[in-house]
């Protein structure tokens, strides 16, 4: 059997490591990854290798060229006009795959039994089988289900917290048979997981997943590169060791001198031709490679440190990477998860403190103290956006500071001269954090539409109707009065997609800002007439004459946040008497306490001055709470179930956008009106995408999220839906109490459980492998449903947190009780478990 091994990556995730150096040429154990994957290959009879390159093909072919050294023998094939994705790479050797073959990525470490899954995949007769593993926290992977034949049944791509259902993932290694190279276009980039395996499973060709024992590494982050070589040293992964272990747990190359007062502890690594003076401590899972000189007095706490290395006396190196030709000098200091690029000069008696990365050929002056990266800020968490957009403590974690480089980092996703919208609240703190991510975006070359202090709704709206292609919203967090939420549109006023976060963090984390001169720099305007504009939008899509013969007179509570005062107008305008409650604005959010005594003094007004009905407006004009005639609050599920009956009566047959946990009461209503009901993940983007996209969507949302009104905008809208909803009810004759009266009586209760990140995957799957496939709906979470189609447990992991959230449905309340119970018990079983199981190991 011929392998291909894929060789392409840049490794942008290990920079500055690789910034002049392929990633399958990185070395793990003073040899290139490349290497050991050529060494399994060889340990399991395979020695026919074809290596697909793309970036900096030249280190790969001039450190193997025929393979003929390392027993084995090498053909390449370069993509050097484009990539063409790990699918088509494959393609363009399509001539030289006349048999079974097996793909194999260039950048990981395992020692799989690639003989087992040969076998399991001729077993099979199956036409392409995936290599999968089982790891704590599948995020960053392609995560599979196969049924109990290990046919694979599902699979998703790198998901979002939320999105995960199981602990078993696509490592990138694969069995294929010649015949799948025809579902792959030529000269066209394709790729596996997202465009090839979704074709083979649509077209139901038989495609398993062969789940191996042993060790897997994807060594994509700085962290896991130094892990991985910690693994090895320490014998978690079988790997081939490049020198002779000349004292147990000590493995030294040739030509090497050590004095005899050094300590050295084991395990620990040390190549050729090195020279270690006296009193060097090295401590154990310390890697040295070839040529490498150490100062008298140095310690050394497990550094990685690559060849030609020069260490000068009493230098300190712990737990960092230090690339090839660098100069350490006298007394220097290198902490913990530091990385210095090749070729750079660190100076005597400087700091680099943790974290820090400097990129190749940099010199860092006698006595400096570095605390940031060169050449651009310092380190930060991994992942930017939560569930609905960048959020933190105002002005601790979101600063002015973090917010021109977010800016920054946002604008260079773009092309210079694009425009883009800005809008807030009215908090100062927002005003302050807009200003800051205006300046990154200017500096970038990337012109401002600012809309100030706008509610929302009114920014979704504009965002498509002024031109720019996209928008970014500035807001005191709907649910955390303390910290901020920074919301990015596209260029319809929707969330932006998981694609386009991912590049903004790229752009973040990589430092990879752009940079124009003076004459490029970004411009910033006022647009006039913005709720002039709204308001024509808001009256053209509403029954103005309906409104006008209400005689309504509504109670509107602003709870002291939301900016603007359109719809009070609006209503006064047609004949309605709008009463305002806390309109004024208020710098110090509400507690929940706080809004829960508003809501209650709402009900009393609504109360004494015999209105329609009140309502309380807040998330900036998103979300809203209503109060019927009686001064009664309707939220949640009840107001989810009271807008779908009220808006499905005045549409009938119409289709109902709702998140994957909401009652099912919306199903009831809708079988009723003869409609459509459609559920979504449990995100504020899958909403908004869904209601935009399908046919036929006369409301979208939730009463814990708000309503969305696709003819209006693909946001939600408090404004809109409060004005909506006083036009259906004048038409269809009915008050709230009334139609609060009709709903169906369903039982809908939830509750959460802390779960750690780590066993969120294997929670999902545990629930799917002991439930069977016809009981389960997999949208987001696990939902398992009962002999009863209402009757249904949701088990659904929170994106942003450590927690797990069961959601309980019935008719009957005894069951709903019973059933959160039991699957709580379960979940907590299952977590102290694997706990138990960590603590063991």
């Amino acid at each position: 059997m011929r392998a291909v091994l894929m060789a392409g990556g840049s490794g942008t995730r290990l920079r500055p490591l690789t910034c002049e150096l392929p990633k399958p040429m990185v070395p793990i154990l003073n040899r290139p990854i490349a290497e050991h994957i050529i060494n399994l290959l060889k340990r399991n009879n395979i020695t026919e290798i074809i290596a697909t390159l793309h970036y900096l093909p030249d280190a790969i072919q001039d450190y193997f060229q025929d393979g003929n050294d390392f027993g084995v023998k090498i053909k390449y094939s370069v993509e050097e006009d484009q990539p063409l994705g790990t699918a088509g790479s494959i393609k363009n050797v399509e001539r030289l795959l006349d048999e079974p073959f097996l793909v194999i990525s260039g950048d990981s470490i395992t020692d799989f039994d690639l003989t087992a899954a040969i076998a399991f995949h001729q077993s099979k007769q199956s036409k392409a089988t995936i290599i999968l593993t089982r790891v704590p926290n599948p995020i960053d992977f392609g995560v599979v289900i196969t049924d109990k034949e290990q046919r694979i049944q599902r699979f998703l791509e790198k998901p979002s917290t939320s999105e995960v259902f199981s602990d078993t993932v696509n490592t990138g290694t694969y069995i294929l048979n010649p015949e799948v190279l025809e579902y792959i276009p030529e000269n066209e980039e394709f790729d596996f997981s997202q465009d090839l395996f979704p074709l083979l499973l649509a077209e139901d060709e038989p495609m398993y997943g062969y789940i191996a024992e042993g060790y897997w590494c994807d060594v994509g982050h700085l962290e896991v590169y130094r892990e991985a070589q910690y693994d090895a040293l320490y014998g978690k992964v079988k790997l081939d060791f490049a020198y002779e272990e000349k004292k147990r747990g000590v493995w030294m190359g040739g030509n090497t001198y050590i004095d005899a007062t050094a300590k050295i502890q084991a395990p620990a690594m040390i190549g050729h031709n090195c020279r270690i003076g006296p009193n060097v401590i090295i401590e154990g899972g310390t890697v040295i490679g070839d040529n490498v000189t150490i100062g008298a007095g140095a310690e050394l706490k497990r550094p990685i440190i690559w060849n030609g290395v020069m260490i000068g006396e009493e230098a300190q190196l712990t737990a960092c990477t230090i690339a090839r030709g660098t100069r350490i000098e006298r007394r220097a200091q290198i902490s913990e998860g530091s990385v210095i690029g090749q070729l750079s000069t660190v100076g005597e008696e400087s700091q680099i403190n943790n974290g820090v990365r400097v990129w190749p050929s940099k010199r860092i002056e006698s006595g400096a103290i570095l605390n940031m990266n060169l050449i651009w800020g310092s380190t930060a968490q991994r992942n930017l956006f939560g569930q609905r957009g960048v959020s933190g403590l105002a002005n601790i974690d979101i600063t002015p500071e973090f917010a021109v480089k977010l800016g920054a980092a946002y604008g260079s996703t773009l092309k210079p001269g694009s425009v883009v919208m800005v809008s807030r609240d009215q908090r100062s703190v927002s005003r302050m954090v807009s200003r800051s991510i205006i300046g990154g975006l200017m500096s970038v070359g990337v012109h401002v539409q600012n809309l100030q202090a706008t509610a929302i709704p009114i920014a979704r709206t504009m965002t498509s109707r002024l031109g720019v292609v996209g928008g970014i919203h500035v807001r005191i967090h709907p649910d955390r009065p303390d910290s901020l939420l920074i919301e990015f549109f596209n260029d319809q006023g929707i969330n932006i997609s998981k694609a386009k976060e991912k590049k903004i963090e790229g752009a973040y984390f990589k430092e990879d800002l752009r940079r124009v001169g003076i004459q490029d720099i970004g411009n910033m305007a006022y647009p006039a007439n913005i709720l002039d504009a709204y308001r024509n939008v808001f009256e053209a899509k509403l029954n103005v004459e309906a409104v006008r013969n209400s005689n309504s007179k509504i109670v509107i509570d602003y709870v002291y946040g939301v900016s603007g005062a359109i719809l009070p107008d609006l209503l006064t305008k047609y004949g309605c008497d709008a009463v305002v409650l806390n309109a004024s604005l208020r710098q110090t959010a509400l507690s929940s306490h706080e809004r829960e005594t508003l809501l209650y003094q709402l009900g009393q007004v609504v109360e004494a001055l015999k209105g329609n009905f009140g309502v309380q407006v807040s998330a900036n004009g998103e979300q809203f709470i209503l109060v019927d005639e009686g001064g009664i609050p309707i939220r949640g599920e009840q107001l989810t179930a009271l807008m779908v009956n009220t808006i499905l009566t005045a549409n009938p047959r119409g289709t109902i956008v709702v998140p994957v946990h909401a009652s099912s009461a919306v199903e009831q209503i809708a079988r009723r009106h003869d409609g459509k009901i459609k559920r979504t993940k449990a995100n504020p983007t899958a909403l908004m995408e869904a209601s935009q996209s399908i046919p036929s969507v006369v409301l979208g949302g939730s009463g814990d999220m708000g309503f969305i009104f696709p003819q209006l905008h693909s946001g939600f809208d408090a404004m809109f839906s409060i004005a909506k909803l006083l036009e259906m009810l004048t038409i269809q004759e009915r008050s709230l109490a009334q139609i609060r009266a009709v709903l169906p009586k369903i039982c809908h209760k939830s509750l959460t459980v802390r779960c750690p990140w780590k066993t969120k995957g294997a929670l999902m799957r545990h629930f799917i492998e002991s439930h069977s496939v016809e009981n389960l709906e997999l949208i987001d979470g696990v939902k398992i449903i009962s002999h009863h189609n209402d009757n249904w447990v949701l088990i659904l992991p929170d994106a942003g947190e450590p927690l797990v959230h069961l959601y309980a449905n019935s008719e009957d309340r005894e069951w709903v009780e019973q059933s959160l119970k039991i699957y709580r018990q379960q979940v907590q079983q299952f977590i102290d478990q694997e706990q138990g199981m960590i603590i063991s190991v």
